[in-house]
């Protein structure tokens, strides 16, 4: 049953008490007004806020039907009212749809049609109601309900990232494998004019540059080998929201000039294609590369670097924000017991000790991780420290601290080989750790010279 009031305001006091004794019969809450000014009393005082519907006579001694209504949708625009009236004045009726009322019954009434109209009324003004709190809940800024933290540190780049995402411009968001970059993507659409298009992510690393080019722009048929039939792109998927363009870094010179294009003109050619399609998207970018030292050594585009990094936002790693750690992974703890369906509802004081003091090389991501390896082995209620993967992190591997002298070369290396260290070299654990496709784990081992051994 609706939890509102339904008002009926009558002149006539047996009309009044049939229609009271009908509907609070049906569970419904119902208040009498013998005449219109009664009843805008009553509406003007504010005292109204809980009526759900009017049932409103049209024809009152003391104040006109119609003049009511009037003054009611005034006071009070999206209550829905059903007119009174009868048989031989539906021109009156007819006037007040006009005006906004909902429907109108003819006196006199047989019960089945009096409810007919009024559960129709109510279920509208519920679906109304819904509406625009769906409506209030896209225009909210959304809450950091999936973006956990309690530090001071990233609270200032939540708040960065919240300031940013009301304008239009692109964003580069920097920062180590595994810090969330794509979560700050997202927060930046969800809290932008762009919300209620689409939001599209790739991963620019993870595809040959063939791949990575037919998934950005699209294909006409023919295009290629296999390209049996035409097929939409991301730009032309996002059209009107964002696209998160991950490991941009990684990107071939040849798709950073397509890409260039994509901001410069505001269009784009599908592979294949002769004919340009506009599309109005927003760009948000990430990498874990140093872009200005890529433009340097000729390896990324100066010209688009500075399209994308119209405003950057930095992420620290978890180990320079270790206050988040325990909300992260008590986060972590709920999600993955509730999705495996199993009763583990705390971490025991060493867990936490041995999460807070190690270094987490593969930071938010590492930590998820953890906890979904310890939430699967659990027998009891709390996880305990002998179910977690992980130990303090020794010196002798940790960044030195000399590490503000260091190039961003040196540190990669020895964040890479760390990680390699602690899986054992096992490749595919590593870049799942690190963020980043097997393909580029495989080239920077070659790079930095990492086989086991050497």
């Amino acid at each position: 049953m609706h939890d509102g009031k339904i008002f009926i305001c009558d002149d006539e006091e047996g009309i009044l008490l049939y229609l009271k004794k009908m509907l609070e019969r049906k569970g419904l809450a119902v208040e009498t007004f013998s005449g219109g000014a009664a009843l805008l009393d009553r509406l003007e005082s504010g005292s109204a806020g809980d009526a759900a519907l009017l049932l409103l006579d049209v024809r009152m001694p003391d104040m006109d039907g119609i003049q009511a209504l009037k003054r009611v949708k005034k006071l009070r625009p999206e209550l829905p009212v059903v007119i009174m009236t009868a048989y031989g004045a539906i021109e009156n009726a007819v006037e007040a749809i006009k005006l906004g009322a909902y429907d109108y019954v003819t006196k006199p009434f047989p019960r089945e049609k009096i409810l007919g109209v009024l559960g129709h009324a109510l279920e509208r003004e519920l679906l109304l109601q819904e509406n625009r709190a769906l409506k209030e809940e896209l225009n909210r800024p959304a809450a950091p309900d999936h973006i956990v933290f309690r530090s001071t540190r990233f609270r200032e780049v939540y708040d960065l990232t919240l300031q940013v995402a009301a304008s239009h411009a692109n964003i580069l968001v920097l920062g180590e494998s595994g810090t969330g970059k794509e979560l700050i993507a997202g927060a930046v659409h969800d809290n932008s004019s762009r919300r209620g298009r689409r939001f599209l992510s790739i991963n620019c690393a993870a595809l040959s540059d063939t791949l990575l080019e037919s998934q950005l722009f699209g294909h006409v048929r023919g295009a290629f080998t296999g390209a049996i039939t035409s097929q939409k792109g991301l730009l032309e998927e996002a059209d009107g929201g964002t696209l998160f363009l991950d490991e941009i870094g990684d990107v071939s010179q040849a798709v950073q000039a397509k890409l260039l294009r994509v901001i410069q003109e505001r269009d784009f050619i599908p592979v294949g294609a002769t004919r340009a399609k506009s599309v109005d998207i927003r760009i948000v970018a990430a990498t874990n590369r140093d872009l200005e030292q890529e433009v340097k050594n000729g390896r990324f585009r100066e010209d688009l670097y500075y399209r994308l990094n119209v405003i950057t936002i930095h992420l620290p790693p978890l180990r320079e924000r270790r206050e988040d750690i325990e909300p992260l992974a008590s986060h972590f703890l709920r999600k993955y017991a509730r999705r495996m369906k199993k009763e583990v509802n705390g971490i025991e004081p060493g867990a936490l000790r041995l999460l807070a003091e190690y270094h987490w090389p593969g930071n938010v991501r590492e930590l998820e991780n953890v906890i979904e390896r310890a939430v699967i082995l659990a027998r009891g209620e709390r996880i305990s420290a002998d179910l977690l993967p992980v130990k303090p992190t020794p010196m002798d591997i940790a960044l030195p601290r000399e590490s503000s002298t260091a190039s961003l070369e040196q540190l990669e290396r020895l964040h890479i080989e760390r990680v390699l260290r602690q899986t054992g070299f096992h490749k595919s654990r590593s870049a799942e750790l690190l963020g980043i496709s097997r393909k580029t784990l495989d080239r920077k081992i070659a790079e930095f010279g990492l086989e086991p051994g050497q």
